[in-house]
């Protein structure tokens, strides 16, 4: 063997068949640990999961594994210490984490591959982190919705208007609107505990694709790092990533709802609507209008949804023509899915402070509510139940409403006479029947915005049902 052989061979774990080093900018290229390096503590779980299977079965010795445990201990404790050196020769996090173990316990850490390959290796850390993560975006969308239902119980009695068109459709209480988005989260919370039960499927035992003629036991190790199963197909196992594009489905959706809420902050904050008062906290100034308020947060988490897309499109396009079982494409399943992480996790966090802080400005947003005819419906209805058709009834409140709209009036400015213009039906009951208390608390249907309705649903999604 020449010097340059067993140089080769001493620098990649995997050196033994080739002869040349590897390029210098190939090396970069190929290089995950930039961004692996992350799975540290995921990679040193799984590794000593694997070694107390491989001593418990007779594989390795048992002394061997107490020095392994010992030894990934140690390097997680200089790894959190910020005492430990990742090299790009070394590719990823595990065999960084390997050949330091190796160079640190000698022969007992060059054991420690045993039954295993850095392919299912790799699918069993992702599956370990994701399972964490998915678990915290969890707790960050709890306590949203908690702050929600504090924002809407405060706010219980304030009324503003609906908008379908994002034309004034009819009076709602703000309380209601704000229901609305507990209802989407708590989607966006039972599709993440969904896509964790096949996250959580432990891999390892799949070896490079086919499985491993060690005597493994796969069950001692899923109990160990709390998987209640296991894959069931080692090629399935190393090329599945059916669970990291279902979280970032998930995510997608979750985003999309902070957007459309995000949205709705920014016009609510406006000088137009000034339905809100944003925290200065949360908003910046304009280098060269002084008196700029910019609802920069919701602005960036609006922003931040077409990066989760992209995410989501990048793996779907990574994955969409690779045969069975690992291919190198499949490296690029990290970044996407770290980046989703970190961006969802930061924009929930920054919400949930947002949303504990804004001020309702309430008697804009009643004057709003009383703008626009909405409670046109409610006419429509009131004849309906004088016993005039539906169908009669909304051409007579249209008739009603052009009528006001020629003259510069509110339907609530109409005397009877006038309302009489345009059906027999109208009687002085009909001005009780046209405030906008009256239109909200009309509807005490479940799902409707009457006081009683929203309180109830308040009630029921603290009781956690």
């Amino acid at each position: 063997m020449t010097t340059e052989e067993t140089d080769v061979s001493q620098d990649k774990l995997w050196g033994g068949r080739f002869t040349q080093p590897t390029d210098k900018f190939v090396e970069e290229f190929t290089a995950s640990i930039g961004f692996d390096k992350r799975l540290y503590h995921q990679d040193i779980r799984g590794s000593i999961a694997h070694a107390r299977m491989l001593g418990k079965q007779g594989i390795i010795p048992i002394a061997d594994v107490e020095t392994i445990v010992h030894g990934l201990q140690q390097i997680l404790q200089q790894i959190e210490a910020g005492e430990f050196d990742f090299s790009i020769s070394l590719e990823d996090i595990h065999m960084n984490i390997e050949a330091r173990l190796s160079a640190k316990i000698g022969e007992a850490g060059k054991r420690l591959h045993t039954g295993r390959s850095r392919n299912d290796q790799v699918a069993l850390d992702i599956r370990l982190y994701l399972r964490d993560e998915i678990v915290e975006i969890v707790t960050f969308l709890d306590l949203l919705i908690d702050a929600l239902l504090n924002k809407a119980e405060v706010n219980l009695d304030v009324v503003m208007p609906g908008y379908t068109h994002l034309q004034t459709a009819q009076p709602i209480l703000f309380s209601h609107h704000l229901m609305a988005y507990v209802e989407m989260f708590k989607r966006d919370i039972a599709r993440m505990e969904d896509c964790l039960k096949r996250v959580n499927v432990m891999p390892l035992g799949a070896g490079a694709l086919a499985g491993t003629t060690f005597p493994i036991d796969r069950l001692y190790v899923a109990e160990q790092l709390g998987f209640p199963a296991i894959t069931r197909n080692s090629l399935d196992s190393v090329s599945d990533r059916d669970f990291a594009l279902e979280f970032l489905a998930a995510s997608s959706i979750l985003m999309m709802h902070l957007s459309r809420f995000s949205e709705e902050l920014i016009l609510w904050s406006t000088s137009e609507y000034k339905f809100i008062e944003l925290s200065d906290s949360f908003c910046t100034g304009s280098s060269i209008m002084p008196q700029k308020k910019n609802p920069d947060v919701p602005e960036l988490v609006r922003g931040k949804t077409g990066r989760v897309y992209g995410n989501l499109m990048a793996l779907l396009t990574v994955m969409k023509s690779l045969p069975l079982a690992y291919n190198k494409d499949m490296q690029e399943d990290k970044e996407p899915l770290f980046d989703t992480i970190d961006n969802v996790k930061g924009c929930l966090k920054i919400f949930v402070d947002m949303i504990r802080e804004f001020q309702v400005c309430e008697l804009n947003m009643r004057r709003a509510a009383s703008q626009g005819f909405s409670t046109a419906t409610d006419v429509a209805d009131y004849l309906v139940r004088k016993g005039l058709p539906f169908r009669d009834a909304h051409e007579a409140v249209g008739n009603a409403v052009k009528y006001c709209v020629e003259n510069e009036m509110d339907i609530t400015e109409l005397s009877l006479t006038e309302w009489q213009l345009f059906s027999p039906y109208f009687d002085n009951d009909i001005f009780a029947a046209i405030t906008i208390e009256a239109s909200i608390n009309a509807r005490n249907v479940p799902g409707g915005t009457a006081r009683e309705m929203v309180l109830s649903e308040i009630l029921r999604c603290r009781e956690g049902s």
